[in-house]
């Protein structure tokens, strides 16, 4: 037999490349398409999520990467315009305080180094009261631009239609975001600039304000019923596609899906000796109030409850404190045990829990039904959130919402970070491109930050 010369070997080989090539298949990549919806002319509106707010306050570079934000950018490859935003002047921002009776204002938190009332230096979350005297750099109007990011945050749904959520700081308006905003200030109404950008198509959350603000709050002023959260949609949602313009609308996560209302446990109240125990006892049983009893171990803490004998009783399973409560006072001088109770501005009691509970539902209907009647994308939120609590991952890294080190939750505990908002907007993405048989691609936001600090709250 002939030998195979080292030329003819060559041959053979490239030739068995070739064929090995020509059957490996293209990867196809669609061409993005806006499918059946039309982005020429898009606008964004709702509350905190929106708007872009995190670590507890409204800053430039959340807004630049907020929801609205991210999606607009996607937007552009099948058509969609200028997205334009009242952005902040700077990263050092400004949010709403959740203890307005310490200061109405707040700087965005951040980790630092804190030292608590046993002398214990670590990691948290701090911020500072910023006066109304100096708010006039963050609330100042933005007159003569067409702003598409129409979100306002703190604002209820029956805040639309208030003209006086366009005053100013200095007449005493609590929440003056709008101001920034508003066409004419104290005059026009949020719902009549959202009406008259006249939009193609629209990115709405709406209702998580009504929840949130009560929630927050521990279940103060007053939660409106479905029948008029149905009327106010209607109202909304109608005026937005009567001349046919397309959107999506997203439901209302559960609460217990945020750190804000988990991360301190209702039984909380650590005792390790029995000595500690029988001190509080001897306090509360001579007044007839043995109901409130302490062991070794974990203790509810005490709430007010008229209902109870004494007007007090302990917390007890199903029951919820919110992360605005003064830990320090918890930790050092016994807030929430020795007779000063846990204000209710601080905590969820079981009738409230059942009234955000079936509210929360009642709304969620309410939005699928609009959904479907008004021919909208739907995102299911309230899922999406129960999954990130199981535990999501993305680009190979595990998130979850546990409190700074899940990695998708923002220093104040409700508001994702960056990284969340990013993902949060991809669903948004999935659900339009499944409504309207568009082909959006979903986002990568490098950009975006996202927390995995040490956990100080373990």
């Amino acid at each position: 037999m002939k030998a195979i010369t080292t030329k003819t070997q060559l041959a053979i080989l490239a030739f068995s490349f070739l064929s090995i090539y020509s059957c490996t298949p293209e990867l196809e990549i669609p061409e993005p398409s806006a499918g059946d919806a039309n982005f020429s002319k898009i606008i964004a509106i709702g509350g905190n999520y929106m708007a872009g707010t995190q670590d507890g306050a409204l800053f430039q570079q959340g807004q630049k990467l907020s929801i609205p934000a991210l999606l607009a950018e996607q937007f552009k490859l099948v058509g969609g315009s200028t997205f334009n935003q009242a952005l902040m002047p700077d990263n050092n921002g400004i949010g709403v305080n959740s203890k307005p009776w310490e200061g109405q204002f707040v700087s965005p938190s951040r980790l630092g180094y804190k030292t608590d009332c046993k002398g214990i230096t670590s990691l948290s979350p701090v911020k500072t009261i910023i006066s109304a005297s100096n708010t006039a750099p963050y609330f100042s109007g933005i007159a003569g631009n067409s702003i598409h990011n129409l979100a306002v945050p703190n604002a209820n749904l029956a805040d639309y239609f208030n003209p006086a959520l366009g005053n100013t700081v200095a007449s005493g308006n609590t929440n003056p975001y709008y101001n920034r905003i508003a066409s004419n200030p104290g005059t026009s109404t949020l719902f009549n600039d959202i009406k008259a950008q006249n939009a193609t198509f629209f990115s709405a959350w709406l209702g998580m304000e009504d929840i949130y603000n009560y929630a927050s709050l521990g279940g103060i002023p007053s939660l409106p019923n479905a029948t008029t959260f149905s009327n106010t949609l209607d109202t909304i949602l109608g005026s937005l596609t009567t001349n046919g313009a397309k959107g999506v609308i997203a439901t209302i996560p559960n609460f217990r899906t945020f750190p804000y209302y988990t991360l301190v446990k209702w039984d909380n109240a650590v005792l390790d000796r029995q000595s500690q125990a029988d001190s509080l006892n001897d306090l509360y049983t001579p007044f007839g109030l043995g109901h409130v009893f302490f062991n070794v171990g974990r203790n509810g803490f005490v709430i007010n409850d008229a209902a109870s004998p004494g007007g007090i009783r302990q917390m007890h399973e199903g029951e919820y404190i919110t992360l605005s409560v003064p830990l320090d006072s918890m930790k050092c001088f016994r807030y929430g045990l020795m007779i000063n109770t846990v204000n209710d501005r601080y905590a969820l009691d079981s009738s409230e829990v059942y009234l955000l509970d079936q509210t929360i539902n009642a709304y969620n209907a309410v939005i699928t039904q609009k959904a479907a009647q008004y021919n909208l994308a739907l995102v299911d939120m309230y899922s999406y959130f129960n999954s990130v609590v199981s535990g999501i991952k993305w680009d190979g890294v595990d998130m979850n919402a546990v409190f700074v080190s899940g990695g998708f939750f923002s220093l104040d505990g409700y508001h994702p970070n960056q990284k969340g908002y990013s993902l949060i907007a991809n669903e948004f993405i999935k659900a339009i491109n499944n409504k309207y048989n568009a082909v959006i691609p979903t986002i990568n936001c490098t950009e975006c930050n996202g927390f995995c600090s040490h956990n100080y709250f373990q």
